[in-house]
C-alpha cells in the first residue's frame, strides 16, 4: 500500500472520528445549554496541553529528521571515501590498481543493487557487503609500496578504506527505527488527549467549528505520520537514498 494512501486514510479517519463524536455529542446537549459557560480553567488547561504537545511533536520531528540527515551523511562519506580509493589507486602498478578498482566497483554495485533493498526491508546489512569491503581492505593494506610515490599514497588509501568502513557501520546503526516505543506511546496518548479536549469546549454543529475540529485532527494525524515516515531513515518514502554512490560511480551503478 502506498504511503501517501496510508496518510490519506489516516487523516480522513481522524477527521471522521472527531466529527462523528462532535455531532453525536451535540445531539445530547439540551437547547438551554450555553457554550459560553465553559469554565475558564478548562480553556486554560486545553490551551496549555495543546502547547506542551506541540512542543513534544516539534522535538520528535526534529529528532527523526536529524537521524535521517545523519543517515544520508554517512552514505555520502562512504561513497566519497570509496571514490578517493578508486582515484588514488592510480599511482600503483596496473595490476594492483585494476584489482583495487575492481574491488571498489564490486562493492558499490552490491550496495546499490542488492544491499540497499535488504537494508530497507530488513533493517540490516548483508554479509556479502562485509566480505567485499574486507577484500578491498586486504588488497589495499597487503600491498608493499615499491617507490616513494607509492609509499606516500599508501597511508591515505588505508585511511580512506577505514573511513568507508566507519561510514558503513554508521549506516548499519541508522538502518532501523530510531524512535523508542515509549516515545511513540507518549505521542499517541498525547494526540488522543489533545484531540479529546476539543470536546470540553462544547463544539456546536456549525460549519466553522466542525471544519476547525476536522482540520486540527487531520493536522495531528499528518504530523504523526511524518514522524513515522522519518523514523526509518532507509526504509520509507522520505528516506535517505543511494544517490551519492550513483553520482560518483555512474558507470558501475547505471
Amino acid at each position: 500500500m502506498s504511503e501517501w494512501l496510508v496518510l490519506s486514510i489516516a487523516m480522513a479517519s481522524a477527521c471522521a472520528v472527531v466529527l462523528t463524536i462532535a455531532v453525536l455529542n451535540n445531539r445530547r446537549i439540551g437547547d438551554d445549554d450555553d457554550p459560553s459557560e465553559t469554565p475558564d480553567v478548562i480553556e486554560y488547561m486545553t490551551m496549555m496541553i495543546g502547547v506542551v504537545y506541540a512542543i513534544v511533536l516539534g522535538l520528535a520531528i526534529a529528532g527523526v529528521w536529524e537521524g535521517r540527515s545523519a543517515a544520508q551523511e554517512s552514505v555520502r562519506i562512504e561513497a566519497q571515501a570509496l571514490h578517493e580509493v578508486h582515484a588514488r589507486a592510480s599511482v600503483y602498478p596496473v595490476e594492483v590498481r585494476d584489482r583495487i578498482r575492481a574491488d571498489v566497483d564490486a562493492y558499490v554495485s552490491h550496495v546499490v543493487n542488492d544491499e540497499w533493498k535488504v537494508m530497507s526491508e530488513r533493517n540490516t546489512l548483508t554479509e556479502r557487503g562485509t566480505e567485499l569491503l574486507d577484500k578491498l581492505r586486504a588488497d589495499v593494506t597487503d600491498y608493499e609500496p615499491k617507490t616513494d610515490h607509492e609509499g606516500q599514497a599508501y597511508q591515505p588509501l588505508v585511511d580512506q578504506v577505514a573511513a568507508a568502513d566507519d561510514a558503513r557501520s554508521s549506516r548499519a546503526q541508522n538502518a532501523g527505527a530510531t524512535m523508542p516505543g515509549v516515545v511513540w506511546f507518549g505521542l499517541i496518548i498525547g494526540a488522543l488527549v489533545t484531540v479529546g479536549l476539543i470536546f470540553t469546549l462544547q463544539i456546536r454543529r456549525t460549519f466553522r467549528e466542525l471544519l476547525l475540529a476536522g482540520l486540527f485532527s487531520a493536522l495531528i494525524a499528518f504530523l504523526l505520520f511524518l514522524i513515522w515516515d522519518f523514523d526509518a531513515p532507509f526504509g520509507r518514502g522520505i528516506s535517505a537514498t543511494a544517490d551519492p554512490f550513483i553520482d560518483m560511480f555512474p558507470g558501475v551503478t547505471g
